[in-house]
């Protein structure tokens, strides 16, 4: 027994001090919440924080989402499976990079499925509706709103945008081009362009995937990853320009991998703070212990700007934000503006 206790002891003091160097320690709030989540959409609705992130894992498994709620960015409630295959019948596999917006009291949640990779298989982009944020979602067409590619873009990594007009678009697209396109009003198809074409390339330099958009002081932020996502230089660049439709000019590279944190930090989205001048970037990486490809946490750092409006590169950080609470009865934040 003499040999037998110490060897015990041992081993129970490794397990202990394994967890507690994994875990957080106190104050730290990267990642947001547990579990493997990917290309994570934050929102504002009904006066709290939402994120809608990607099931990250292998895609035969990856055929639901959940969502997470929070009053303060640090006290999250998870929302299981607000959707999953199940409610999509031409859905199979592969559901990922959610992007949600409200519109006449309900919830458009934009979605892509299926990973085709020809025009020959079926799949896409698609949409389902909700009347609540947290769901029960449901299929808004019955079939994919694009099943086809267009300009070489693969119909995924889709986000919907709302201008200050009150026009919605989709932003969308792998494979390294990038389509804007015009919804209708009920988010059931497009309206074409004054010169008649529907699907408008308007790829960046380095564009890869995971496009976003955002309006700051009249001028439109396009972002998108560049980079490979299963590798460590996945990372988020930018643009501004004029218009939604561009021409978008590469400026630079705004969040990348610290290799005293985590690697392959990228497929974001940004929150605005109503009524402030106050940014947060909302994105996955991956620890850096953790080599499957799957392994990708969600986290959220603050987002700062020159005085020239441009951005500043973001320093990632196990620490996060700190409590920022929402007051009461606080609207959509105007995730775009």
């Amino acid at each position: 027994m003499k040999s037998i206790i110490p060897f015990f002891f041992f081993l129970v003091s490794g397990v202990l001090l394994y967890a507690q160097n994994t875990a957080n320690t106190p104050g730290n709030n990267n990642p947001v919440f547990e579990g493997w989540y990917a290309d994570p959409e934050g929102v504002i609705f009904e006066g709290k924080y939402w994120i809608y992130p990607t099931y990250s894992a292998p895609y035969d498994k990856q055929v639901f989402f959940d969502a997470f709620s929070s009053p303060d960015l640090v006290e999250w409630t998870k929302h299981s499976r607000i959707l999953d295959t199940s409610a999509i019948k031409w859905a199979k596999r592969a559901v990922w990079a959610p992007s949600i917006i409200e519109k006449d009291n309900r919830y458009f949640l934009f979605f892509g499925a299926n990973d085709i990779q020809s025009d020959k298989e079926y799949g896409g982009i698609g949409v389902a509706v909700a009347s609540r944020p947290e769901g029960p979602f449901r299929d808004h067409l019955g079939k994919p709103l694009i099943d086809k590619f267009h300009n070489g873009a693969q119909p995924i990594d889709q986000f919907v945008f709302r201008d200050t007009d009150g026009k919605h678009y989709l932003i969308y697209g792998g494979w390294q081009h990038c389509n804007i396109a015009r919804l209708n009003d009920d988010f059931t198809g497009f309206i074409p362009f004054e010169n008649g074409e529907t699907f408008r390339e308007v790829t960046p330099e380095n564009y890869v995937e995971g496009p976003f958009m955002f309006i700051r002081n009249g001028k439109y932020y396009f972002m998108w990853s560049e980079g490979g996502w299963t590798g460590p230089d996945y990372s988020v660049a930018y643009a501004i320009a004029d218009s939604p439709l561009g021409p978008f000019k590469r400026i630079g590279k705004i969040l990348q991998q610290d290799l005293e944190i985590a690697t392959g930090a990228g497929h974001h989205s940004v929150i605005r703070v109503p009524g402030k001048d106050k940014w947060y970037i909302v994105y996955h990486r991956r620890p850096l212990d953790e080599t499957d490809k799957n392994s990708r946490i969600t986290c959220i750092d603050e987002m700062h700007f020159d005085e020239e409006g441009h951005i500043l590169p973001v320093k990632i950080t196990n620490e996060g934000v700190k409590s920022a609470p929402l007051g009461s009865g606080t609207e959509e934040s105007g995730k775009n503006n």
